[in-house]
């Protein structure tokens, strides 16, 4: 299938379209409406933020990172595979948060409630939930702790609706199926919105092409490094350069300058241009 097709064909638990689709303040402040419960007003969205302390240690990529009037910290992360590890990501990814909100000598007073969310497209703990909401208690007493950092674990293929809003389950329901014909079966108001902006994307040249260019350079690139992985025997070199250049690519794609890409992914301006230079 061509990659102009399957741009159209895209759901919304694609990263690319994702990223774009949440990347917008409206959307993104919906879809918080509606994974919490609550008003979430004036959202600032920041799409694949790094945070980057030093190349000694491991940074962490967000995909969509958000705040809102509040100051409450939102980070949404799309995950299609079961890699055994969403408990300590999570836990990773609240460290990272909360390490870069503070500045030296600041109290810890300043640390702002925020939100770890993954919406996973297979159940992650394999009881049937929509939703799996963690906070911190005692348990002796039941009592919250009061941190203020709460990690939610959502499961587009649950089987237990009782206690989630509908609207909730509609909206997991249509990232594996963003079509017209799913749309007008919920006739849900929620994903209407969110797959007017979703069409709307599709429907853009600009996306497109951007999308066809990524996926032709992405795959020109995996063809390179698998010969080379199989001459070379690098198999795990392979699968990080691949990674790396596969996130370069997207940033591009969505328009980010060379030295953003470099900012977020970690490397220099110079192996930037090296990644882009090799997929012209």
């Amino acid at each position: 299938m061509e990659a102009k097709e399957q741009f159209k064909q895209l759901d919304l638990s694609n990263a690319f379209l994702f990223s774009l689709a949440f990347s917008d303040p409206e959307a993104c402040a919906l879809v918080l409406q509606v994974i919490l419960q609550k008003p979430v007003y004036k959202v600032r969205v920041q799409p694949e933020k790094s945070i980057l302390y030093s190349k000694e240690f491991r940074s962490v990529r967000l995909d969509v990172y958000a705040r809102d009037s509040m100051e409450v910290e939102y980070d949404l992360e799309m995950q299609n595979e079961d890699q055994g590890n969403l408990p300590l990501r999570s836990r990773f990814y609240q460290a990272e948060m909360d390490a870069a909100a503070l500045k030296p000598g600041e109290d810890f007073k300043r640390l702002s409630p925020s939100y770890v969310i993954f919406i996973c497209a297979f159940d992650p703990f394999g009881e049937g939930y929509y939703r799996y909401t963690f906070e911190n208690r005692c348990l002796e007493t039941g009592k919250p702790l009061g941190d203020g950092t709460c990690k939610i674990f959502l499961n587009t293929r649950g089987t237990h609706p009782e206690g989630v809003p509908e609207e909730l389950i509609h909206f997991l329901q249509y990232l594996e199926n963003s079509t017209d014909e799913f749309v007008q079966s919920t006739q849900d108001e929620t994903v209407a919105k969110l797959h007017k902006r979703v069409t709307w994307l599709k429907e853009d040249r600009r996306w497109e092409a951007k999308y066809m260019t990524f996926e032709e350079m992405l795959q020109r690139k995996m063809d390179d490094g698998l010969r080379q992985g199989i001459q070379e025997g690098l198999q795990r070199g392979i699968a990080k350069g691949i990674t790396l250049t596969k996130r370069v690519l997207r940033l591009s794609a969505q328009g980010m300058s060379a030295a953003e890409i470099s900012a977020q992914c970690g490397i220099s301006q110079a192996e930037v241009a090296d990644i882009l230079n090799m997929n012209e």
